[in-house]
């Protein structure tokens, strides 16, 4: 299976890339890994969405879930099961986006098979690359019967 995340902006404190180090290297026995990073845009307002819809779009491949607040929100039971399905129908490939500051415009959630929010609150996005890395890798792990996930 290969997972692709695909994230607008880039990661500058050093603990969030060893944290996604960390989790992209426990990945690698469980899934092909790639992380696509999107220059945001330099407009700080609602036009950024549209223009960063441009840099995201053509690296959509398979079944797309999209970072969402108005997203559906599982456990990580539901979500390890959502995951394992998706490979079941004939998608090898999953590809998650994390939007910018002002989030994801509403084409990619139109093209996105799921909606995903893991909470109400809004986080920082270099936190959310970490803690979506997390959660995929506590999913395989699930799937996997390792010790991890307890």
């Amino acid at each position: 299976m290969k997972i692709k995340i695909i994230c607008v902006g880039n990661i500058k404190e050093e603990f969030y890339r060893n944290a996604i180090d960390e989790y992209t290297k426990r990945l690698q026995k469980f899934c092909k890994l790639e992380l696509i990073e999107v220059k945001q845009s330099k407009i700080d307002d609602e036009q950024s969405k549209s223009q960063e819809y441009e840099k995201i779009i053509p690296y959509l491949e398979g079944y797309v879930i999209s970072l969402a607040i108005e997203g559906q929100q599982f456990n990580s039971l539901e979500f390890a099961n959502k995951i394992k399905n998706f490979g079941n129908v004939g998608n090898s490939t999953i590809s998650f986006v994390i939007g910018g500051s002002f989030g994801i415009d509403d084409r990619i959630k139109q093209k996105s098979n799921l909606l995903l929010s893991f909470s109400k609150m809004t986080f920082p996005h270099q936190l959310f690359r970490v803690m979506l890395l997390e959660q995929i890798y506590r999913a395989f792990s699930i799937l996997n019967n390792t010790p991890y996930h307890k």
